[in-house]
C-alpha cells in the first residue's frame, strides 16, 4: 500500500487526547491492514487492541478501554440493548457469502429446516448469530428449535472436527478453511436473506470530544478500501503474511469480501433496524432498541 494512505493529511484534530486505542480483528480486513501498514494519527498515537470477535470488543468499549473498532451488524445491536453507549459512525458494504452454516461433508442435514433438534456453534452476538436466526426463520423454525452452542471460532472449530456439534455458522478466513480442509458444505449464507452491513463504531464520548479524530479515521478507513479494491493480490499477500493464513484461503476470503467506508444512509439504518427487531421478536435481545438514534453523521470529503 503506498505511504500516502497510512498518512492523514488532516487540519489540526480537536482532541486532546495523545492516545486514540482501536480495537481490530485480523479477520476484518481493513483496520487490520491499516495497523500493519503503520497507519498514523498527526498528533496522536495508535494504540491497537486485538480482539477474537465483535462482541468482546464492544465489552472493551462499554469499559472504556478502545475509543473506536469494527464490527458485524449483531454486536452493536446486543451491545445497545445491554446499555453500551455507542454511535455508528460508519458503515462497510453487505457481503453474501463470506459467512455461512456449515455441516460436515457426509452429515445428513441438507437444509436448513434439518437443524431442528441439533448443535449449531457460533459466537453468540456476532454477524453469524444474525445468520443463523435469519435462516431459521426462513425455515420456519425458531431459536427454541436448535440447541445453541456459544463459542468462539477457533473452540468451534475443534468442536466441529470432533464431531462434538451438528452444524456451525461462521464467517471468513475460517469458513474458507473449513471448506478447504475438511470440504464443509453450506446450508445457507446470505443468499435470498436480509443482509447485514459492517459498522465502524466509536464511544459517544469519544466521538463528541474528538470528531475530527473520528472523520480522519473513517477517512482512513475509506482510503484503504479503494486501494484493497483494485489490488486484490497485493491485500492477499499482506492478510497471509498477517495472519498466518495460507494463500490459497486468503485467496478465497479476498474474493468473497467487500471493503469500503461510507456514511450510515437511511437504508443502512433500516437494514440494521430490522436486524435489531429480529433479534428482539425472537426474544435475544431484552428490550427493543432504536438505531436511528445511534448514528453519528459523517460527510466524507
Amino acid at each position: 500500500m503506498k505511504k500516502w494512505i497510512c498518512l492523514l493529511l488532516v487540519a489540526p484534530l480537536l482532541s486532546s487526547a495523545a492516545e486514540v486505542r482501536i480495537g481490530f480483528q485480523k479477520s476484518a480486513g481493513l483496520l487490520s491492514m491499516m495497523k500493519t501498514q503503520g497507519a498514523s494519527l498527526p498528533g496522536h498515537t495508535i494504540k491497537w487492541i486485538e480482539f477474537p470477535a465483535g462482541p468482546q470488543m464492544l465489552e472493551a468499549l462499554n469499559a472504556g478501554s478502545i475509543d473506536f473498532g469494527s464490527t458485524g451488524a449483531p454486536p452493536p445491536v446486543f451491545a445497545q440493548a445491554g446499555g453500551v453507549d455507542l454511535l455508528y459512525a460508519g458503515a462497510e458494504p453487505a457481503p453474501v457469502n463470506s459467512e455461512a452454516i456449515i455441516v460436515p461433508k457426509d452429515s445428513a442435514l441438507r437444509t436448513v429446516a434439518d437443524l431442528k433438534g441439533k448443535r449449531v456453534a457460533f459466537q453468540k452476538g456476532s454477524g453469524s448469530h444474525f445468520l443463523l436466526a435469519s435462516a431459521l426463520q426462513k425455515a420456519g423454525l425458531k431459536f427454541s428449535d436448535i440447541t445453541p452452542v456459544f463459542l468462539s471460532p477457533s473452540d468451534a472449530r475443534a468442536a466441529f472436527v470432533g464431531g462434538g456439534i451438528d452444524a456451525w455458522v461462521v464467517w471468513d478466513p475460517y469458513l474458507a478453511s473449513a471448506q478447504k480442509a475438511y470440504q464443509a458444505r453450506v446450508l445457507s449464507d446470505y443468499t435470498g436473506l436480509p443482509l447485514a452491513n459492517g459498522f465502524y463504531l466509536a464511544s459517544r464520548k469519544f466521538a463528541e470530544q474528538s470528531p475530527q479524530l473520528v472523520s480522519a479515521l473513517l477517512e482512513q478507513v475509506k482510503l484503504t478500501g479503494k486501494w484493497a479494491s483494485g489490488h486484490p493480490k497485493e491485500v492477499s499477500t499482506l492478510l497471509t503474511q498477517q495472519t498466518g493464513v495460507p494463500a490459497d484461503i486468503v485467496a478465497t476470503w479476498m474474493g468473497r469480501s467487500r471493503f469500503g467506508a461510507t456514511p450510515v444512509t437511511p437504508d443502512i439504518v433500516a437494514n440494521q433496524q430490522r436486524v435489531a427487531d429480529l433479534f428482539y421478536q425472537q426474544k435475544l435481545i431484552p428490550k427493543q432498541v432504536n438505531i436511528a438514534s445511534r448514528v453519528w453523521a459523517w460527510q466524507p470529503k
